[in-house]
């Protein structure tokens, strides 16, 4: 009994407390180096000389990894201990951001993103099943996952003004090297904190081969969509059907197929997808406007996407769990999923000598009240048709498809915004009107997959049994940039 009654009081003990601290940094950490990237974008890609279709990969080449070994991290630390893998996961993303920080060609950066996206899949996946576990009590729990997706969001503002400083002040450079101190600090803290784990051994089910092939199918369709290679198109659809199939023979599968014959599962899996790739395209491309458009500084592009961080962090804290309770999971999400669409729509308007308060902050504001909305429906939804035991795995595979969507997605508008850019210059048109009208392009098919994610949410998603409202980790994944 002592046992127990010590395991939930964990959070009132120093150690407890330290622990979540912990983990929150962690988290932080992963959210604030997602969001300083958008900042740094235009700068990277003025100095390494990458084109517009090629910057993309700098986001993706992390996206693709990060989704496609997110559900097999959680399962490498139930089979080999989850202090062991967290710890290896924390070291891989450190030495992964030396490399970027280091990096002086195209190549190096992006190889080095894939290999931060593996580590921080790792970190975030056995991160939040150590929140779980450790804060056994219900009232620890629910605290701790509250603290937990407030620093989540939180992170995306101090993120870009972090990297706006860091920018303007040194060089995109030391985005990545700032992770270097932190990083080796929280290794030598999880090392005092975190309790030891066996896991189940190396004879537990490991489906190595899904998370390969929907990894390597997710990047040859980027890398087939960026360059318009049709063959290869081909090819990452084969080896797609390829993980569908191992997914239902394998007995332990990373995404099992049964799920998917739940209806609200499915639609929120599929909204996960369009709702991504309109996220990504306003994190992406808005960013070179500003920058490349409006001549911004970094400072001044961190300073622009602070509104819209912060009214996402002002969802979080129950804004958002409320208007579940109040209104149920359909009309929030589809509701955010429209105020997002008019968000991105608003950009497409934008002109080339746009100004801040009517043609940046007008759509950054509608953006973040559309997104915070629907952080918390579109994982309630995942859960709402599964069972309780389920319910984690139904989020893993939401935010799966959430990464590996907004990589895709992202890989069409860039490619998109490129392609109408080059048409307007052979057309004799200035640089910043060209740059400019490939923008409105890539935004309006934002708002187009937006627009689309909040009508099938209308249209298809069941308002009957729900899950209890999300706070924190569940509700903040979604919401990375």
């Amino acid at each position: 009994m002592a046992a127990v009654a010590s395991q939930r009081s964990f959070l009132s003990t120093r150690r407890g407390v330290y622990t979540l601290l912990l983990l929150c940094t962690v988290q932080f950490i992963d959210i604030i180096d997602s969001s300083i990237m958008n900042v740094a974008l235009p700068s990277i890609r003025n100095d390494l000389g990458f084109t517009q279709q090629r910057l993309q990969w700098v986001l993706s080449g992390y996206l693709v990894t990060y989704g496609g070994f997110l559900l097999l991290g959680g399962r490498l630390g139930d089979l080999f201990g989850q202090r062991r893998l967290f710890l290896l996961g924390i070291a891989l993303f450190t030495l992964a951001s030396l490399v970027c920080g280091l990096s002086s060609s195209q190549g190096v950066l992006v190889a080095a993103r894939a290999v931060q996206g593996l580590g921080g899949a790792v970190v975030s996946a056995i991160a939040l099943s150590l929140m779980i576990n450790l804060f056994s009590e219900p009232a620890d729990r629910a605290k701790g996952m509250g603290i937990y997706g407030f620093v989540c969001a939180g992170g995306g503002s101090i993120g870009v003004l972090l990297g706006g400083l860091l920018t303007s002040a040194l060089s995109w450079h030391w985005i990545f090297l700032v992770n270097l101190p932190i990083g080796a600090a929280v290794y030598a803290f999880c090392r005092l904190l975190l309790p030891e784990s066996r896991g189940q051994g190396a004879g537990g089910r490991l489906d190595v081969a899904g998370a390969v092939t929907v990894t390597a199918s997710s990047m040859l369709a980027v890398y087939a969509i960026v360059y318009g290679n049709m063959g290869l198109l081909a090819a990452a659809a084969v080896l797609f059907a390829l993980f569908i199939g191992i997914e239902a023979r394998v007995r332990n599968p990373l995404m099992p197929l049964r799920l998917f014959r739940l209806r609200n599962l499915a639609t929120a899996n599929v909204v996960g997808v369009f709702w991504a790739a309109a996220m990504f395209a306003w994190f992406f491309i808005s960013a070179l406007y500003m920058q490349l458009v409006l001549g911004y500084s970094a400072m001044q592009v961190g300073l622009a996407f602070l509104p819209a961080n912060l009214i996402m962090a002002a969802f979080s804290l129950g804004i958002s769990a409320k208007m579940v309770m109040r209104y149920g999971i359909r009309m929030p999400l589809a509701a955010g999923l429209a105020l997002t669409a008019a968000g991105l729509a608003l950009f497409a308007l934008s002109p080339v000598d746009g100004g801040f308060a009517l043609h940046v902050l007008p759509g950054m504001t509608l953006l973040g009240i559309g997104c915070g909305m629907a952080m918390n429906p579109v994982l309630l939804a995942a859960m709402s048709d599964v069972e309780q035991s389920e319910s984690g795995l139904a989020s893993g595979i939401v935010n799966t498809s959430f990464m590996l969507g907004g990589a895709l997605g992202l890989a069409v508008l860039a490619s998109l915004a490129a392609a109408r850019t080059e048409s307007l210059l052979a057309a004799g048109a200035v640089s910043a009107a060209a740059l400019n009208g490939g923008y409105h392009a890539a935004f309006a098919v934002g708002a187009v997959f937006a627009a689309a994610a909040a009508l099938l949410c209308a249209v298809l998603l069941r308002t009957g049994r729900q899950a209890p409202a999300l706070q924190g980790d569940e509700a903040a994944d979604p919401a990375k940039p």
